[in-house]
């Protein structure tokens, strides 16, 4: 058993047959000369990070070995719940490698997502840095009139860019033959084109066995914290990519203005629910259904005052 942690330079590997943590350049000659000294197939676990992991989750795939992708949130957890102090490389390793020895059993294999995957969800989060940066430029230059005309410039100008992102979504879609699909979710309340995009995104990459799976990959399941009497504060686990669930937030400010929703939002928040709440429930909710649409290709019936 090995656990790797990745930097973007650098490999910190420890191996269940060593003591010691050796360093290796992140670099794809370097892991493919390393991968090659490995004895047989054996079970890997590599902490995910933003795109520095990839070559070595991918090639030790391609080779057999089995690759388990770690959360860095449920690393850190399992950090503080057996007491480490310390955080660096050779530390992580070591324990992603205990991580792996211990929880193994618990822990789903990794594998390749389908041709085409990657580039869909870097064009889905580029247009999520493209949004922030136009959120935070307007409020940053609205108090300045004397700059109104050159920022309504520079608007404009991200405004393009982002149509030109969502016309390459589109243009991916089709050449993934996942067009037909995502136009089937935004039959739904809410649901634009970006939205459905990233739902049938996160469809292909993996066989759920059911929507709490799928809503479980996109972290809107809900983390339960009771013990005894005490009923703790319910929260969303947040797994998985962030963008995706402001996204189904987004749909769900839109959807609870539709005469189909207005009625769920309603009671949410007579239940005592906050108003972020009662919108991350609707969210969770189109997520459930943009499922069962993906799942079995059936077309989308509303009720008037939908109530669960």
């Amino acid at each position: 058993m090995i656990g790797v942690d990745v930097a973007q330079a650098t490999l910190a590997i420890a191996s269940s047959e060593a003591d010691g943590v050796i360093t290796l350049a992140n670099e794809p000659q370097a892991i493919r000369a390393w991968l090659k000294t490995l004895s047989g197939p054996v079970c890997v676990a590599v902490e995910a990070t933003n795109v520095f992991h990839l070559t070595l989750i991918e090639r030790a795939h391609a080779l057999g070995h089995t690759v388990y992708v770690v959360d860095g949130y449920r690393l850190k957890l399992y950090r503080e719940g057996i007491g480490g102090r310390a955080k660096t490389d050779l530390t992580d390793a070591r324990l992603l490698l205990r991580y792996l020895k211990n929880e193994r059993q618990d822990l789903r294999v990794w594998s390749p997502p389908p041709k085409g995957y990657a580039t869909l969800q870097r064009l889905l989060r580029r247009r999520a840095v493209l949004t922030q940066a136009k959120m935070t430029l307007r409020q940053s230059l609205a108090g300045l009139p004397e700059l109104k005309t050159s920022t309504q410039a520079l608007l404009r100008h991200l405004a393009r860019m982002d149509t030109l992102i969502k016309k390459r979504i589109s243009q991916t879609l089709v050449t993934l033959q996942w067009q037909a699909q995502a136009t089937h979710c935004q039959a739904t309340e809410g649901i634009g084109p970006v939205t459905s995009a990233a739902l049938t995104m996160i469809y292909h990459r993996g066989a759920f066995a059911s929507a709490d799976a799928f809503i479980a990959f996109m972290g809107m399941d809900v983390r339960v914290r009771d013990s005894g009497t005490f009923r703790g504060h319910r929260k969303l686990t947040k797994r998985g990519d962030p963008e995706l669930r402001r996204l189904l937030y987004t749909a769900a400010m839109a959807a609870r203005r539709s005469a189909i929703w207005q009625g769920f939002f309603a009671r949410a928040i007579a239940r005592g629910m906050t108003p972020t709440q009662a919108l991350v429930a609707l969210g969770r909710k189109l997520a459930r259904i943009a499922f069962a649409l993906l799942k079995t290709g059936a077309d989308y019936r509303p009720k008037v005052s939908l109530g669960a």
